[in-house]
């Protein structure tokens, strides 16, 4: 049976230092730092449907603009920076992000052609590969286990929170004045938010105390073996990632088949999306760590059997919702699949941060981001924009209908690796703080 390296670390000393009101300020930072994260990476979606019109893109363009191309750097990135920020200044590398991404965003903007809007949605995936891990790693530092999972949802609640700003930014910027301005005006803002990272923000005061702990200098190899080496993190990446591969996948055209298929405008489509996204998804993921947590303290699976419970019970609601014959009806759908599509996130980062040791925990951040972005933000768009494609000729203007209903159908793939991860989760998930 695996063991972690934890034990080589002692106990976690580090939140005796540190009282409520500074954890809490610095979960609030650190939420607003994934709140711009996924505004700037998902304006895109909004706005894919005028770019096409304006550069005669097709939808695999559109799939290769929005995934694999943002994935590939993402995740390349993602695993160098995140080793520099457990052994370095973890504040410094997430107000670095901040500035790079959101700068990218608004030279979006500019572009006057795919090639030049493909380069700056690299160069905004490699500014957003710096963040999440040593927030996560930070978080996890500041907050015991009993409170981790609450705290890893409500700084995840940035991915619905980001969703609402894009959709609404992206979407009345747009009808408004056009989608260059809109990657503009999304953009501007995230500079004065780094400034507050600098300004703000300090690490844990005794983290530099480990530093010349074991731990301190595993090797990548080593931290992928501590990772890997546990059979339920095997499962849990497995199961997040087909989950991933819905929410970036299908998430990423769900704007664009509302226009095509309801005649809806980018206005209207983005003050929707961002009631569904704001409210199901913030409380999907809050109250999946929530509930985890209370479940968690009776029997350690519940923090993957509920959100198993949770995407299988998402299925028939995201069928309705591919084969609505009208708006009201998909759109309705639309509220309890978000809901419980994202129930998993909370306890999936928790479970991640309570297995590894401390200095290695932004890095074991970067490798599930690595997996499952990979999967769900590489290939997802992409795979449903060649689906597409390839099912056009045979079935018109129904092809992306058809699409995105092959790909909410993964959502039974991912409880069931969730599920399978329970078997041997009680014996993995030793507290290590």
């Amino acid at each position: 049976m695996h063991r972690n390296n934890a034990t080589e670390m002692g106990p976690n000393t580090f939140t005796k230092h540190v009282d409520d009101r500074q954890a809490n300020y610095i979960l609030f930072v650190l939420f607003l730092t994934c709140t711009f994260n996924y505004a700037d990476r998902q304006i895109l979606a909004i706005l894919m449907q005028p770019i096409s019109e304006t550069m005669q893109l097709s939808d695999t363009q559109l799939g290769l603009l929005s995934g694999l191309a943002f994935a590939i750097f993402y995740t390349t990135f993602g695993i160098p920076i995140a080793r520099l920020a457990d052994r370095g200044n973890r504040v410094r590398i997430i107000g670095c992000s901040v500035a790079a991404w959101s700068f990218m965003t608004a030279l979006c903007g500019t572009a006057a052609n795919f090639t030049q809007l493909l380069l700056y949605r690299i160069g905004v995936s490699i500014g957003e590969a710096g963040a999440s891990p040593p927030a996560q790693a930070m978080i996890a530092d500041y907050f015991p286990p009993s409170k981790r999972a609450t705290a890893m949802a409500i700084f995840s609640l940035g991915m619905p929170a980001g969703l609402l700003v894009g959709y609404l930014v992206g979407g009345w910027v747009n009808q408004l004045f056009g989608w260059r301005a809109a990657f503009v005006a999304m953009g501007v803002p995230g500079l004065f938010l780094a400034a507050l990272v600098f300004a703000t923000v300090r690490d844990i005061p005794t983290r530099q105390g480990n530093a010349g702990s074991k731990i301190a200098t595993l090797k990548p190899r080593e931290v992928a073996n501590i990772v890997f080496g546990a059979s339920s993190i095997r499962y849990v990446i497995a199961g997040c990632s087909a989950a991933s591969f819905v929410s970036y996948g299908v998430g990423q055209w769900i704007p664009t088949y509302l226009i095509r298929t309801y005649g809806m405008g980018t206005g209207e489509v983005g003050t929707w999306l961002a009631l569904i996204i704001g409210s199901m998804a913030g409380a999907g993921i809050f109250l999946g760590g929530y509930i985890s947590d209370r479940l968690g303290a009776i029997d350690k699976r519940w923090y993957v059997r509920f959100p198993a419970y949770a995407l299988l019970l998402s299925v028939p609601f995201a069928v309705l919702f591919a084969l609505a014959p009208s708006k009201g009806i998909a759109l309705a759908a639309l509220f309890p699949v978000t809901f419980l599509g994202y129930v998993y996130m909370g306890p999936a980062l928790s479970i991640i941060q309570g297995i590894v040791p401390h200095n290695a925990r932004a890095t074991a951040s970067a490798v599930l981001l690595l997996v499952t972005n990979l999967v769900g933000l590489g290939l997802g768009p992409l795979a449903i924009g060649i689906l597409s494609d390839l099912m056009q000729p045979s079935v018109g203007t129904d092809s992306l209908r058809y699409a995105l209903l092959a790909g909410l159908i993964l959502y039974i793939v991912s409880a069931a690796l969730l599920w399978r991860a329970g078997r041997s989760l009680r014996e993995e998930l030793v507290e290590t703080d």
